[in-house]
């Protein structure tokens, strides 16, 4: 696909929803939930899908939706940096602090029961998280001695930082079977977008040999585009009146390659969308209150680009080159509803998973300090009228940290360490209208 396609594809799909902004680095970059139900219940729900937004986590729960449209939009807070310390170093020393802590993150859903029992839907919803912005003007002592591309900046380049939207616009259809059983599919469109600036001094080293396929395509290009399609499979099943079992499996997204970062990701500028899968059950304690548990698998080292180490002896673009050196993430996830039969709906819920970045990866991870290993959610609904409802989640995800020795492009660097360190606010807020 050409350039000018792939741009023309991506604002198509950014303009049905509005502005995408991406800073949900949550479970690595995948938000904790999508649906505004979904983030107050901590993410939790394949099991329990109920609304038009099941389309997003598991699509067989669509057989319970009604025909509905859902919006909802979330205000991002993460709040996230680096401290440099010890002796002589590439990166600066003392506590940076990146900008850009406020992002809207928007989803919608559309729910159509058939005439034979299925039902059909549409959605769209994001990913983002792999996003930073230093100051260009920031100081850096190792910046001083030429022949590094600038006198200021994280990496002696300026302006430095990574930005990375992920667009899903997904149909789905799902179908009972029996009284006890139902299944869906959903086609995927991906759509994403990338910028990165500032690292200039990963093309060479001090020696004047390349640390890229391509010095041209490694940074400072503006913002490129990439589409690729994927599908999501479900299942539920209900073994008793108030137990279900649920389970949804997304297969890779094949992205088209990033070609103005050709010399950043590995393969040429290919950056795939990890498959990833998710079980879970849901008990109905009482006529009012449900709980859930729910286990998310998310492959990021199926992906070159985000899970080849970044101390890989290859040059940046190349086949089997450096990435990120994330590591798979596994999330668990709880949550409990009360229905009080009147007009509210009270949610909370816990995810809890594995932090995906290691001690030896924190030089590069300073542009995608995706740490945290904690989210903690709240929300309710509040029935407006017999047909319309507001919805509200809040998430608060508090402080975690990895540290380990700066690697630069001479090598280890053992006389200084780099700690990333991250905590997350998130607030949703929702709109649902039954036909």
């Amino acid at each position: 696909m050409s350039k000018h396609l792939k741009y023309a594809a991506a604002m198509a799909a950014v303009l049905a929803v509005g502005e995408l902004s991406a800073a949900s680095a949550t479970e690595g970059y995948f938000q904790h939930g999508y649906g505004i139900r979904q983030k107050a219940l901590g993410g939790a729900g394949v099991a329990d899908s109920t609304d038009a937004m099941a389309l997003s986590i598991n699509p067989a729960g669509l057989v319970h939706a009604p025909r509905q449209f859902q919006a909802g939009v979330s205000m991002f807070s993460p709040r996230r940096g680096f401290r440099g310390s010890g002796g002589p170093s590439f990166t600066p020393s003392g506590d940076i602090e990146s900008d850009s802590e406020f992002f809207l993150v928007p989803n919608f859903a559309y729910s159509r029961p058939m005439s034979n029992g299925a039902v059909f839907a549409i959605a769209a919803f994001g990913n983002g998280g792999m996003n930073t912005t230093y100051a260009g003007n920031l100081a850096n002592p190792a910046c001083m001695s030429p022949p590094l591309p600038s006198s200021t900046g994280v990496y002696c380049g300026g302006a430095t930082g990574v930005n990375l939207n992920q667009l899903f616009i997904s149909a789905g259809y799902a179908i009972p079977i029996g009284d006890n059983v139902s299944i869906g599919i959903a086609p995927v469109l991906g759509v994403q977008a990338f910028e990165a600036t500032g690292l200039a001094a990963f093309s060479f080293d001090p020696f004047g040999n390349p640390l890229t396929t391509n010095p041209m395509a490694l940074t400072n290009n503006g913002t490129d585009y990439a589409t690729g399609f994927g599908v999501r499979f479900g299942i539920e099943v209900a073994l008793a009146d108030n137990f279900r079992v649920g389970a949804s499996y997304q297969t890779k997204v094949n992205m088209s390659e990033f070609d103005d970062y050709a010399g950043l990701f590995e393969g040429g500028g290919d950056f795939d969308v990890p498959a990833n899968y998710t079980i879970g059950v849901a008990f109905d304690i009482t006529e009012n209150v449900t709980m859930m548990f729910d286990w998310r698998h998310i492959e990021y080292e199926g992906v070159d680009a985000v899970g080849n180490s970044p101390l890989t002896m290859a040059q940046f673009g190349s086949n089997g080159g450096p990435g990120f050196g994330w590591e798979n993430v596994d999330a668990y996830k709880f949550g409990i509803e009360y229905d009080t039969q009147g007009p509210w709906t009270w949610r909370a819920g816990a995810a809890f998973n594995n932090n995906p970045i290691g001690s030896s990866d924190v030089t590069l991870n300073i542009l995608a300090p995706g740490v945290q290993t904690q989210h903690y959610t709240a929300g309710f609904a509040y029935r407006t009228s017999e047909r319309g409802q507001i919805e509200f989640a809040v998430m608060y995800s508090p402080e975690e940290t990895v540290s380990g020795i700066e690697i630069t492009p001479a090598g280890p660097n053992p006389g200084h360490n780099i700690e990333l360190n991250m905590h997350q606010y998130d607030v949703s807020l929702g709109w649902t209208f039954t036909f």
